[in-house]
């Protein structure tokens, strides 16, 4: 309950605001408007607690003290804060909550400082982003469908429903964002199922080849505007090993040993590129980009998984470390 002061706006409380925000943003990034968020009072949590839901599931919680300012250390603070020590919600930093007084100490020292309604907002934006595919339901897809029809009224006309449903076309989006790809060229994704759908009734299979016709985008979302892209590899023997086993006619799987080893290093290789302030990207062969984007998630899930033919001819690349191996 102390935490309604923050969506009281008689007391210069300014989540609503925030909240408001973080959905438009979502919107913009993303592609889609997500359901509008729902706040109301649990007498249930702690005073200063507070819990995020999605479809009565719980996604996170965490707790905000209004009035004071969370320092977070994003890796080089240089000394420790008197204060209430914590994890940042969002992103798991360490942190502690501080008094005004002490906002200037803490920001000279390279920590992050923000206000209560920040904390909030940020971790609702991130879970937002981590479930977007929970988030992108049959309303949302027509809403899409609806405004591309706008657009190119005929193109919607041959496509949906003729040659591939609404079902069909919002699991499809689901398998885009499951992955992290946003879908706001969605003229771009019908024109693809157009294409497609005729003769390819699987939804991972067109969503495969929606990658490849959104490869440009993909690659600058991950990479911005620069052509040469710093890449995770594997090392050409555990390629081999993985390629034979995750496309094996018998659906042999892969070694557990080997997959634990891969998984853990290929978590590694990820911390050391965002260590340097690098994109982590592993680049693979096309016919196990898929497999290993789902093996890798769960060790993994900032690390974005590419295949060969989803990088754009006008691009290069470096192979910045190798898995199984030393660049």
């Amino acid at each position: 309950y102390r935490l309604i002061t923050l969506v009281d706006k008689a007391r210069s409380g300014d989540l609503l605001g925030r909240i408001k925000g973080v959905r438009k943003k979502f919107a913009q990034d993303v592609g889609f408007l997500p359901p509008p968020v729902h706040i109301r009072d649990n007498l249930e949590l702690k005073p200063s607690m507070y819990r995020l839901t999605l479809r009565g599931a719980v996604v996170g919680e965490g707790e905000a003290f209004p009035g004071m300012w969370l320092a977070i250390n994003p890796g080089h603070a240089t000394q420790m804060l008197p204060g209430t020590k914590t994890i940042d919600p969002a992103f798991g930093l360490p942190a502690v909550w501080i008094e005004d007084r002490q906002r200037e100490q803490a920001q000279m020292a390279g920590f992050t400082v923000v206000d209560c309604s920040t904390v909030v907002a940020t971790h609702l934006s991130h879970l937002m982003q981590v479930n977007a595919t929970k988030l992108l339901g049959r309303v949302e897809t027509q809403a899409l469908v609806e405004h591309v029809t706008k657009l190119a009224p005929k193109l919607i006309e041959d496509v949906i429903p003729k040659m591939v449903g609404i079902a069909a076309v919002q699991k499809v989006l689901q398998l885009l964002l499951e992955e992290g790809v946003h879908i706001r060229d969605m003229r771009s994704i019908v024109e693809c199922l157009a294409e497609h759908a005729a003769t390819v009734t699987d939804p991972a299979e067109l969503a495969r080849r929606i990658r490849i016709h959104l490869a440009p985008a993909i690659v600058q979302q991950i990479y911005g505007p620069t052509r040469e892209l710093d890449v995770i590899a594997l090392e050409p023997e555990l390629e081999r090993l993985v390629t034979q086993a995750l496309n094996s006619p018998h659906g042999a799987a892969l070694d557990p040993g080997v997959a634990d080893t891969l998984t853990r290093r290929a978590a590694e290789s990820a911390k050391r590129q965002e260590d340097l302030g690098l994109p982590a990207c592993l680049l693979v062969p096309d016919m196990i980009r898929g497999p290993m984007a789902r093996l890798l998630k769960r060790a993994a899930p900032r690390l974005k998984v590419l295949g060969h033919s989803e990088i754009p001819e006008t691009h290069s690349i470096r192979i910045g470390s190798i898995i199984g191996g030393a660049a």
